[in-house]
C-alpha cells in the first residue's frame, strides 16, 4: 500500500524534504534542488496524478538512514538470520536503541534505519558479504534519499524520527563494518629465504588461533554467524575487531595495540609483531627452528667415504648414494654402527609409508611396509646413539605433534567445563586428533586407540625390546600376541576389553624397533616363541663390533641439517602426495605391482627361498624364518622403490627390478645375521650348561673343560657367564 499524498504533506510539515516519485521509484521533478530546501505543497499536490509513492531526500534536516539490503542473500532464509543476528548486535551495544531509530521494511528484502544527526555524510558502503561487490549495508545521507514506506517495524515512525548524538552514530557505522567481510590477502615479506614447500608461516597459520595468540589483550564478546567479535580485556566502552571463522583472519580498528589496524592479521602476523616487532623474516627463521614448515634440502658436499667389505655388513648400496654416503660419515666421526643405522632407515621408511602404499605381488597378494628389528648388542655398543643418528627427523617431528596435541587438548578441557551457557558466548573447540608418530612404553589398548586415530600408522620404538618380546609369551584368546600376529601381517585387529570400549584397526601398521642384549635374545628364544612363529617376524642385526676409542673426527652440523630436510621431505611427499582416503574418511592405500622385469625376479628369488626351505643342509630355525623373508622381501621392495622414486623424482607406481634385487639383498643380510645369533645363542647356552654341571669346581676347570668342548668358544662370552675378565680366561688358557 502507497504512502497517501495526506501522509506526505504531514511529513513536509514535520521538517523533512519530501519529493513525489513515479514507477520504478524514480523521481518525478529534478530534485537535487530539494536538497537545499523543501518543495511546495502545492507541487506535491499538483503531481499526484502521476504519483506512485514519495521519497525522503537525506542530507535535509540531518536525516541519515542505514540501508540494508538482504537480498543479496541466496536465500530468503539467510537473510532473516542475519538481520536477526544485525539488530540483535547492534541492540546489545547502543543503549535504547528502539527508541533512537526507525525502522521501516523494504519492498525488497531489505531495511531502512533512519535517523537525524548534526553530522550527515554522502552516501557510503559499510558492509559487503563475501563474494559480492553489492553492498549489503550502505547509508543514505547528502545526495541521497529514501523511499517513503509503509511497513513500520520499529515503535516511532517517520513523523518521530530522533535526533542521536555524533558518538552514537560513529558507534552504528562502526558496528555495521563489523558486518563487512574484507577479501584483502594477507602479504608476508621475508627476504633471503629459501624455504620450500609448506613455509613456517603457513605451518604456524594450520595450527594456531589468533584468538589464543591474543587473549592475553583481547576477549571474545560476541560469537556471529561468520565471525567472533573481540574487544580489549577489561574495556567495556567500545568493541575492538573481529576474527572471521572461516579464515582465521583478525581485523582490528583500534590502534592502541602493537598490531596494525584495519589490516588482515594472521596468526603468523600476530607473531610477528609480538615478538618480533613485526619482522617476518626473523620470526619466520625462529618458527622455522621449533619445526615449523618443511625442510629444505640444501645442497651439501658429503665426503665419500669406500663401504667396508666385511662379511654381514648391512648392504647400505640399496639407498642412494647421499644416504650412504651419510651413513658412513657418521660411522667415521661418531663410531655408529652402520648395521644399525641401515636398520634403523627401514624402520623410518616403514613409519613414513605406513598404509599410504601397499605392494601387490600378485592379484590376492598385497603386502604392506610393515617390518619388525630387534638390534642385538651388548650394553655399552652404542645402539641408541646409532638409532637416533637416523630417526632424528622423525623423532624431532615427533615431539612438535606431541606438544601441540596437548596444547590443543588443554583447551578442549577448559571449553568442556564451561556451562551451556558460556558454551554459547565462546568458540566451540572439538576435541583434538592426536597424530603422534612414535610410541614406546604403552599397552596394546593404548597403542590401539591412538592408531584409531591415526591411520596411516604409528611406530614403536623402544631402548631394550626385551620387555615387548617376553610378553608374547602369554599366548591367548585376545593377547597382545594375538594382536600383534595381526598387526603383522596388516589384517584388522580387534580388542576387546571388559572394563572399556572395544577398538578396531582396520589397517594395523606398526613398525617396532628396538635393541636387546645377546644373552636376554638367547634366553626368549624359547621353543614357545619359535612355534608361534612370533620370533621369525623379527629381523635381527647382529654385527661384529667393538667399544671404539674416542675420535677426533666431526660432523658438520649443515650435513646434519641436509639430512633432516631430506627426511622431512620425504616424509611430506607420502602424506601429500600419496596418501588418499574415500569418501567415508579411510585410508585407500595407494596399490604399487611389479614391473615385468620384477615378476621374473621375483619368482627366481621365491623359488631360490623356497629351495632352502626344502633343503636338507638347513637347520629348522632358520627354516621357520624363511617362509616370513617371503613377505619380507616384497615389503623391502616396496621401501626401497619408494625411496629411489623420491630420490630421482620417477613415478613409483611399479617396483622396478633394480629395487627388488636391493631387496634381495637386505633379505640374505637378515637370513645370515639370524644364522648367527642362533649359533651364538646355542653357544652360550651350552657354555652355561656345562659351567652348571661343574659349579663346584675351580675356574681354572671349568675354563678347561669348556675348551676340550668347544676349543673355538666365544672369549667375551664365557667371561660374562664367569663373572670374570677376558685376561683371566687367557691366562688359564696358556697353563
Amino acid at each position: 500500500m502507497n504512502v497517501t499524498l495526506g501522509r506526505a504533506i504531514n511529513l513536509l510539515n514535520s521538517g523533512f524534504s519530501v519529493m513525489p516519485i513515479s514507477e520504478g521509484k524514480k523521481p518525478l521533478i529534478l530534485w537535487k534542488e530539494y536538497q537545499t530546501k523543501k518543495i511546495e505543497k502545492s507541487e506535491l499536490e499538483k503531481l499526484e496524478a502521476k504519483t506512485k509513492g514519495y521519497g525522503i531526500i537525506t542530507g535535509y534536516y540531518n536525516v541519515e538512514c542505514i540501508d540494508v539490503d538482504l537480498k543479496v542473500f541466496p536465500t530468503i532464509q539467510d537473510g532473516k538470520k542475519f538481520w536477526g543476528e544485525f539488530v540483535s548486535f547492534i541492540s546489545d551495544h547502543i543503549d535504547d536503541f528502539n527508541r533512537k531509530f526507525v525502522i521501516y521494511k523494504t519492498i525488497n528484502s531489505g531495511y531502512h534505519i533512519i535517523y537525524r544527526c548534526s553530522k550527515v555524510e554522502g552516501n557510503r558502503k559499510l558492509a559487503t558479504l563475501k563474494g559480492h561487490s553489492q553492498a549489503l549495508i550502505e547509508t543514505r545521507g547528502t545526495g541521497g534519499y529514501i523511499y517513503i514506506y509503509d511497513n513500520q517495524v520499529s515503535e516511532m515512525s517517520y513523523e518521530q524520527i530522533q535526533e542521536i548524538t555524533e558518538e552514537e552514530r560513529d558507534i552504528l557505522f562502526s558496528l555495521c563494518r563489523y558486518f563487512h567481510y574484507d577479501e584483502a590477502k594477507v602479504e608476508v615479506k621475508v627476504e633471503n629465504t629459501e624455504y620450500s614447500g609448506l613455509t613456517p608461516w603457513e605451518d604456524y597459520n594450520k595450527r594456531n588461533k589468533v584468538l589464543d595468540l591474543i587473549a592475553n589483550e583481547f576477549t571474545a564478546v560476541k560469537h556471529l554467524t561468520d565471525r567472533i567479535v573481540i574487544r580489549k580485556t577489561n574495556s567495556k566502552d567500545a568493541l575492538h575487531g573481529f576474527i572471521y571463522k572461516d579464515t582465521g583472519l583478525c581485523y582490528l580498528f583500534t590502534t592502541a595495540t602493537i598490531y596494525p589496524h584495519e589490516s588482515p592479521l594472521t596468526p603468523f602476523s600476530i607473531y610477528a609483531y609480538k615478538y618480533f616487532n613485526g619482522d617476518y623474516s626473523a620470526a619466520a627463521k625462529e618458527l622455522y627452528k621449533e619445526g615449523y614448515g618443511e625442510r629444505k634440502i640444501r645442497k651439501v658436499e658429503i665426503e665419500k667415504i669406500e663401504i667396508p667389505k666385511e662379511d654381514l655388513i648391512f648392504p647400505i648400496d640399496v639407498f642412494p648414494d647421499s644416504i650412504q654416503s651419510y651413513i658412513l660419515l657418521n660411522q667415521k666421526t661418531l663410531n655408529h654402527s652402520i648395521d644399525y643405522m641401515g636398520c634403523s632407515l627401514l624402520w623410518l621408511l616403514s613409519l613414513c609409508i605406513g598404509n599410504a602404499c601397499k605392494v601387490e605381488v600378485k592379484t590376492g597378494w598385497k603386502e604392506s611396509c610393515n617390518i619388525w628389528i630387534g638390534l642385538i648388542g651388548k650394553a655399552g655398543l652404542g645402539k641408541t646413539p646409532s638409532i637416533n643418528a637416523i630417526i632424528f627427523p622423525i623423532a624431532k617431528k615427533n615431539s612438535f605433534e606431541i606438544k601441540h596435541f596437548q596444547n590443543e587438548y588443554k583447551k578442549y578441557k577448559e571449553y568442556e567445563r564451561l556451562t551451556a551457557k558460556e558454551k554459547k558466548d565462546v568458540e566451540e573447540v572439538r576435541e583434538p586428533v592426536r597424530k603422534q608418530l612414535i610410541v614406546n612404553d604403552i599397552t596394546v589398548e593404548a597403542l590401539a586407540d591412538l592408531h584409531e586415530e591415526n591411520q596411516v600408522g604409528i611406530a614403536v620404538f623402544k631402548d631394550e625390546l626385551n620387555g615387548w618380546i617376553k610378553d608374547m609369551n602369554k599366548y591367548k584368546p585376545g593377547s597382545d600376541l594375538e594382536f600383534w600376529l595381526s598387526c603383522w601381517s596388516n589384517q584388522a585387529a580387534i580388542l576387546t576389553r571388559k572394563t572399556a570400549k572395544s577398538s578396531f584397526v582396520a589397517s594395523p601398521l606398526i613398525p617396532v624397533l628396538g635393541g636387546i642384549q645377546p644373552g636376554i635374545f638367547s634366553q626368549i628364544s624359547t621353543m614357545e616363541n619359535k612355534d608361534n612363529g612370533f620370533l621369525d617376524r623379527l629381523l635381527v642385526s647382529y654385527p661384529d663390533k667393538e667399544i671404539e676409542h674416542y675420535n677426533k673426527n666431526s660432523i658438520d652440523q649443515e650435513i646434519l641439517d641436509w639430512y633432516e630436510a631430506y627426511i622431512s621431505q620425504f616424509y611430506n611427499l607420502v602424506r601429500n602426495q600419496v596418501l588418499q582416503y574415500n569418501k567415508f574418511g579411510e585410508i585407500e592405500s595407494r596399490i604399487i605391482r611389479f614391473d615385468s622385469l620384477a615378476d621374473i625376479e621375483w619368482e627366481r628369488i621365491f623359488n631360490n627361498i623356497t629351495d632352502l626351505q626344502n633343503s636338507d643342509d638347513i637347520s629348522e630355525y632358520v627354516k621357520s624364518m624363511l617362509s616370513k623373508q617371503k613377505a619380507y622381501v616384497p615389503r623391502f621392495a616396496l621401501l626401497i622403490n619408494t625411496l629411489w622414486s623420491f630420490e630421482t623424482g620417477k613415478d613409483f607406481d611399479f617396483v622396478t627390478k633394480e629395487s627388488l634385487l636391493k631387496a634381495e639383498k637386505l633379505s640374505n643380510y637378515f637370513i645370515a645375521m639370524s644364522k648367527k645369533i642362533k649359533v651364538s645363542s646355542l653357544e652360550s647356552n651350552e657354555l652355561s650348561e656345562i659351567i652348571r654341571s661343574m659349579k663346584n669346581e675351580s675356574i681354572e676347570k671349568k675354563i678347561e673343560m669348556i675348551h676340550k668342548t668347544i676349543p673355538d668358544f666365544n672369549r667375551s662370552e664365557l667371561a660374562e657367564l664367569l663373572n670374570v675378565s677376558r685376561t683371566t680366561i687367557y691366562k688359564h688358557l696358556k697353563k
